[in-house]
């Protein structure tokens, strides 16, 4: 990776896009600094350590979210609406027939996606200030109070437009990417946010081995090696993939033959990514994010405390639900994705066959097999990313921390989203390499072939 890096800025048109695409990262991360007018936020919101919405949107934004900036609802909006687009694409024609169009239906599309992005980051912008509200976290007027009357209402009309704009900034700033960078610019904002809490990390990791305790000494290096060998597992997983054997039938147009050659379809082992563990994250998300807006006075001692304590991330009953609704959102993600009739019907189209099964319907049955199997196989991998943190957790939060005063064992590491922000952050690196690697063939560079 890193020598295909250096060997892309060697090429002068490539590393002006590297160079354009590293100038976006730092508006991005300057904006991420930069506070929303009327709001009074002197130390980072604590987002609790349990399941919410809250500690999502922390991760996702690198921390912009917990201080009030002006980037505070990062691309998330932009991402929600994205995978919204391709669910409604697969329920309503109209969106359907727009994909099929070519360029035209891809722009129109793309336009559908930023009003969507616009709405869904107001309705993001206008939940956040009554949050900040409810917590007295705004500005106030001389005499301490909170604003009242025009200078209210004012107060509200600024904080939600400038978060709304800085949704749409950071919109524009990943087409830019993707326009004059290197490609894949909301990914790589995204990849931005996420790495940005490594210091962070970094930090808290020195503060365990400097409080002296020998329990911290060998947790510590023990999480720093289990973090490698997370990293090469997500790209043996990223890089597995079935080879369905392809033999196409020769076929005589004009003078020229055609066919007659063995290839082979790929398919992924994680055809669906990471979208799986965002969706169960979501979903499981959200009876801790009512919790935050209930007094807890008023459920404790109840069936609602049990329920309640039940999502949230120290639960084993929580690991067990994440694991069951990763495997049911990585197969309704699978269905919606790929057409097992569509693909054998291409086959035909092409002539061509998969050795030992008959054209048709047995063809999209043995397809349809394949990826069933795949898709358990793929969800099956990425659950150990997803989990490992939360059992890690269990595992030391009994076993350890009744030995020490000290709050987490875990290295003050994401608990919920560390297996999703690993997979987001290895994914991104890898398809920038080959987005470098595949500019570079474009330009019949060999260097990085030597």
């Amino acid at each position: 990776m890193i020598k295909t890096i250096i060997n892309a800025f060697k090429i002068q048109e490539i590393r002006k896009k590297l160079l354009f695409t590293a100038f976006i990262i730092l508006i991005f991360r300057i904006g991420s600094v930069i506070p929303v007018p009327f709001v009074n936020i002197v130390d980072e919101i604590d987002v609790g350590k349990g399941n919410t919405i809250m500690t999502y949107l922390s991760l996702m934004t690198g921390s912009a979210f917990t201080y009030g900036t002006i980037f505070a609802m990062s691309i998330t909006p932009y991402i929600n609406s994205s995978i919204i687009i391709q669910l409604l694409a697969v329920a309503i024609p109209a969106l359907e027939n727009l994909q099929k169009e070519g360029e035209e239906g891809r722009k129109k599309i793309t336009a559908i996606t930023r009003f969507l992005t616009v709405a869904l980051g107001l309705l993001q912008s206008l939940a956040y200030f009554f949050y900040l509200r409810a917590n007295s976290l705004l500005a106030t007027d001389a005499s301490g109070a909170a604003y009242t009357g025009f200078d209210a209402v004012f107060q509200a009309v600024v904080i939600i437009a400038v978060l709304t704009a800085g949704t749409a900034v950071i919109m524009w700033l990943g087409e830019q990417i993707s326009i004059q960078g290197i490609g894949n610019g909301i990914s790589i904002i995204l990849f931005a946010g996420i790495a940005s809490r490594f210091p962070t990390i970094i930090k808290q990791l020195f503060q365990y081995i400097s409080t002296g305790r020998t329990v911290y000494k060998v947790l510590v290096p023990v999480v720093c090696v289990v973090f490698v060998l997370m990293i090469a597992y997500i790209v043996l997983l990223d890089n597995a993939e079935r080879r369905v054997p392809i033999q196409y039938a020769k076929r005589v147009v004009g003078r020229k033959m055609y066919g007659g050659q063995n290839t082979h379809m790929p398919i992924k082992v994680n055809m669906s990514g990471v979208l799986p563990i965002i969706f169960a994250s979501s979903i499981l998300s959200l009876p801790g994010t009512v919790q935050m807006f209930l007094s807890s006075s008023k459920y404790e001692g109840t069936f609602w405390e049990k329920f309640f304590k039940a999502f949230q991330s120290d639960s084993w009953w929580y690991a067990g639900m994440y694991f069951i609704l990763i495997i049911f959102f990585a197969y309704f993600y699978s269905t919606i994705q790929y057409n097992p009739i569509e693909m054998a019907n291409n086959l035909r189209k092409n002539n061509g066959v998969i050795p030992g099964i008959r054209p048709g319907r047995p063809t999209s049955d043995y397809i349809l097999r394949i990826i069933s199997r795949l898709t358990l196989i793929g969800a099956l991998m990425i659950s150990v990313v997803a989990l490992f943190p939360i059992i890690w957790s269990l595992i030391c939060d009994a076993a350890i921390k009744p030995l020490t005063d000290a709050p987490d064992t875990t290295g003050g590491m994401s608990i919920t989203m560390g297996g999703t922000s690993l997979i987001i952050l290895v994914g991104v690196a890898l398809e920038t390499v080959r987005q470098l690697e595949s500019q570079m063939v474009m330009r019949h560079y060999k260097g990085f072939l030597d």
